[in-house]
C-alpha cells in the first residue's frame, strides 16, 4: 500500500505558501504521491460542496509542486477530458513529465458538470467512445516518433511532437468513473483506476473486480492494475465511517481498503470544510492540515522496499 497526499489546490488554505510547504513536508515525511484535482468552474445556480468553489488549475499546481520537490510522484485526479484537447494535455503532460524527472500519474475522468460541457463546447454524448479515442491519440503523441491519427472525434495528421514524457511510453494514465463500462475500461486500457471523492469505499471489492475483470478481457495482468483511492478523510469524525476519526483508526481502515485490493490511498484535506473552504480560515486550516500530514504519515511497511 503507497500513501500519497492532497496537495492544497481548493478554498482559502489553497496558496503558494501552503502548498509549497506541504509538498515538501510530504516529501520528508515519505509519503508517495502529491494530487490535484480539476473544477473549471461552478454554475451561479449550482449547489455544489465548498470544496468546488475555487480550486486551482491541477497541472499548473504540479509544476509548481514540482519545483518545490525532488522525489515525490506527482498526480492528478482527475483532467475531464472532454475539456482539454488530447494535443494539448499531451504536450502539458509530457512537459510536467520533463521538468519534474518523470514523476507524473495522469488521472483522465469524463466529466459530469453540464455548465462545464456547455462552457468547454462539447457535448456529453458518447463519452465511453470519446476516453476511449482520447488515450489512443495521447498514446501516439508520446511514443511514436511519426504520430497520427484518424478517428470519429480526433484527428492528427502525420506530425511530430518533442520533447518525449521521461517516463516510456508516457506517465502513467488512470481513468476515473464508477459504471461498469468505465471500471472495465480502466482495466482494458489504462494502468490503473482512481476512485471518486463520492465513491461507496465499503463495496470498493466489487469496483476493483470489475476493473480486474477489463484488463482479464485484454489479456493485461489483473494483478498489476493500479487501483488509487481518493480518500477523503474526516479527522476526529464519527468511527462509523470509514477514513474518519483518530490516526490509529484511519490507519486501521486504510489497512482494510489493502485487504480489498487497493495499492495507493491518498489523504484528501480539500473536502474538509475547516480546510478547503473559500470561508475556511488559511492559516487555521493549514495547521489542522499539518496535524493531520504528520500525524497519517507512512510507517515502514507502508513504503515500498524500506528497510
Amino acid at each position: 500500500m503507497r500513501i500519497g497526499i492532497g496537495a492544497p489546490v481548493s478554498g482559502s488554505w489553497a496558496t503558494p505558501e501552503n502548498l509549497g510547504r506541504l509538498a515538501r513536508e510530504a516529501e520528508e515525511l515519505g509519503y508517495a504521491s502529491l494530487w490535484t484535482l480539476q473544477r473549471l468552474l461552478v454554475g451561479a445556480d449550482q449547489d455544489l460542496p465548498p470544496v468546488y468553489r475555487s480550486v486551482l488549475d491541477p497541472l499548473v499546481t504540479l509544476a509548481f509542486a514540482a519545483a518545490r520537490t525532488s522525489r515525490i510522484r506527482l498526480g492528478v485526479a482527475v483532467v475531464n477530458l472532454p475539456f482539454v484537447p488530447p494535443a494539448l494535455l499531451a504536450k502539458q503532460a509530457a512537459t510536467l513529465d520533463v521538468l519534474s524527472g518523470g514523476r507524473l500519474d495522469l488521472g483522465l475522468g469524463t466529466g459530469w458538470s453540464p455548465v462545464e460541457f456547455t462552457a468547454a463546447g462539447v457535448s456529453r454524448a458518447r463519452r465511453g467512445p470519446r476516453a476511449e479515442e482520447y488515450l489512443r491519440v495521447l498514446h501516439t503523441l508520446w511514443a511514436d516518433e511519426v504520430s497520427a491519427f484518424d478517428g470519429e472525434f480526433y484527428t492528427v495528421a502525420p506530425s511530430r511532437m518533442l520533447p518525449k514524457p521521461v517516463q516510456r511510453p508516457g506517465p502513467p494514465v488512470l481513468l476515473g468513473g464508477g459504471v461498469p463500462a468505465a471500471l472495465r475500461r480502466a482495466g482494458r486500457m489504462a494502468q490503473g483506476w482512481v476512485s471518486s471523492s463520492g465513491a461507496d469505499l465499503t463495496r470498493i471489492a466489487d469496483s476493483i473486480a470489475l476493473v480486474r475483470e477489463g484488463a482479464q478481457e485484454a489479456g493485461r495482468d489483473p494483478d498489476a492494475v493500479r487501483v488509487v483511492v481518493r480518500g477523503v478523510v474526516r479527522w476526529g469524525g464519527p468511527t462509523d465511517r470509514l477514513l474518519s476519526g483518530p490516526a490509529e483508526k484511519i490507519r486501521e481502515d486504510v489497512a482494510w481498503l489493502a485487504e480489498q485490493g487497493v495499492t495507493e490511498v491518498f489523504h484528501d484535506l480539500n473536502f474538509d470544510r475547516t480546510i478547503g473552504s473559500p470561508e475556511a480560515d488559511p492559516a487555521t486550516g493549514m495547521e489542522r492540515a499539518l496535524e493531520v500530514l504528520h500525524a497519517l504519515r507512512p510507517v515502514k511497511e507502508d513504503r515500498p522496499g524500506t528497510p
